[in-house]
């Protein structure tokens, strides 16, 4: 395989083969101190990841390259959910292979903290238990699912072992993973879920009741209205961080989608990781998603985070705004639509300086699949990642006013590069008047990722082009020789 064939297609089929030949059978018993989720040698993540000092929209692992970050994520990547007590083990050996097939390199990591999680909300009648949780059943005393209460002290080696070895597994597969520390909708949304978590007061046997108002439904966990409850929290993230801060493949999120009156509490687990981290070895990127419902994009931008996952308002949805790098933006469906997109959603994102996340249905266990209908969406995502790396991007900001279609990234130094997104196909006009020279011209059909060469287009004009193929269209005009 050589150079060009990696770069524009060769990686996701290796690391996917890699993937396929791996014992698929699952993790074995807990204690045994060995797993299946081990040793996908081939492109490895490197870092750890830092904000790139020249180009903020995106991240860096300080080798001066920026990392664009796309991927598809699922809800139970991390805890397993099901029907059965204990639900069934999510094969995350599958779902790394999955990744591979198209090409992704990012992941968040779910976490739920209820024993069960009700889909009622997403609609559908279905209640499903979530297993393995991160304190330590250890009693004395019943909680209210009639199975041990939690020692709120005492943590789970099941929950924090899965957690190193799947982050491991996917760094080895060069997959960045998103740790997900709490998880704010199915507090808010999922029927009975307070009396399924840990801290209520029948739960644990500390008799935490963070509940100060009384409503029943103890959201008062994502303010700072509980020292003690927070207390607690603060000691599972220093659990979790000292798992696995050796890492390289590591961002956290602080919490999906909690209220907006948890702001203050995000702002300060942010703070406080960022505080943690410094006595640490390697410090990692945090991150801070959508408040559901209600919350202001404007709130995760003035946040200490370092990357954020915005709501629909401005755009992000129909027609992104361009990323300023004032945050690495995350572009989650999971935040626009729960579960939607499309093609050209990916690559107006990336266009626009955004790094794309599709929130994955995929097998259907918890939600019902959508199979192959999401199949171009995964796609497209693994398409950007193959340009994100061939181009210059350290060097490439939105530059929309350069291309008729509004969508462009570019470079205008001597090293040009642009590249343009057509939406509807057909002719762009792109601004290439500050350019002397020629300029090496292809064109890539998103439909089947193949490119073709065109003539080469000299600078020092408006430049007018016109796609040779019907569909969408991703124009790359560069002033280097194509390698």
């Amino acid at each position: 395989m050589n150079r060009r064939e990696w770069l524009l297609g060769g990686a996701a089929g290796w690391i996917a083969a890699i993937a396929a030949r791996r014992n698929v059978a699952g993790e074995q018993a807990a204690g045994s101190g060995r797993s299946t989720e081990r040793g996908m040698s081939r492109g490895p993540a490197t870092g750890p990841l830092r904000v790139h000092p020249a180009n903020g929209r995106y991240f860096t692992d300080g080798s001066g390259k920026a990392i664009y970050l796309t991927g598809s994520h699922t809800w139970p990547n991390l805890v397993d959910i099901g029907k059965g007590d204990p639900p069934p083990r999510f094969d995350f050996d599958a779902y790394l292979a999955f990744l591979g097939r198209f090409g992704h390199n990012f992941i968040r990591l779910w976490t739920w903290e209820p024993v069960t999680w009700n889909t009622k909300q997403n609609g559908q009648k279905r209640v499903h238990r979530a297993a393995p949780q991160p304190f330590a059943r250890t009693g004395p005393g019943q909680a209210l699912d009639g199975k041990p209460k939690f020692d709120l002290t005492k943590y789970d080696p099941e929950y924090f072992g899965r957690l190193r070895r799947r982050v491991q597994a996917a760094g080895e597969a060069g997959i960045y993973v998103s740790i997900m520390l709490f998880e704010g909708w199915a507090m808010q949304f999922s029927e009975g879920a307070w009396r399924g978590h840990p801290f209520h007061p029948a739960n644990n046997v500390q008799a935490l009741d963070p509940d100060a108002n009384r409503d029943g439904n103890g959201l008062e966990l994502y303010t700072l209205a509980s020292p003690g409850a927070t207390a607690f929290q603060e000691a599972y993230v220093r659990k979790v961080v000292d798992t696995v801060n050796d890492l390289d493949n590591v961002l956290f999120e602080i919490s999906n989608e909690n209220h907006p009156p948890s702001t203050k509490w995000q702002y300060h687990m942010i703070d406080f990781i960022h505080r943690y981290e410094k006595t640490k070895a390697k410090q990692h990127p945090v991150g801070m998603t959508f408040q559901y419902k209600g919350g202001s994009n404007r709130t995760l931008f003035d946040s200490p985070a370092d990357w954020i996952s915005p709501n629909p308002e401005g755009g992000y949805r129909d027609d992104p705004p361009a990323a300023d790098g004032k945050k690495v933006i995350l572009n989650d469906t999971d935040h626009l639509w729960g579960i939607g997109g499309n093609p050209a959603w990916v690559w107006k994102s990336f266009l626009r300086g955004m790094n794309p996340l599709f929130m994955d249905p995929y097998d259907g266990q918890v939600l019902p699949p959508g199979g192959a209908r999401w199949d171009p969406v995964r796609r497209a995502m693994g398409q950007t990642l193959r340009v994100a790396r061939r181009v210059d991007l350290a060097a490439m900001t939105p530059q929309g006013s350069l291309a008729s279609t509004g969508y462009c990234l570019a470079s205008v130094g001597d090293g040009a590069e642009f590249l343009v997104y057509l939406p509807q196909g057909g002719e762009a006009t792109v601004d290439l008047s500050a350019l002397r020279g020629l300029l090496e011209t292809r064109w890539m059909n998103p439909a089947d990722g193949a490119w073709q060469a065109a003539p080469a287009t000299p600078g020092g004009r408006q430049a007018r082009l016109k796609s040779p193929f019907a569909g969408d269209a991703v124009l790359w005009l560069d002033r280097r020789a194509w390698t």
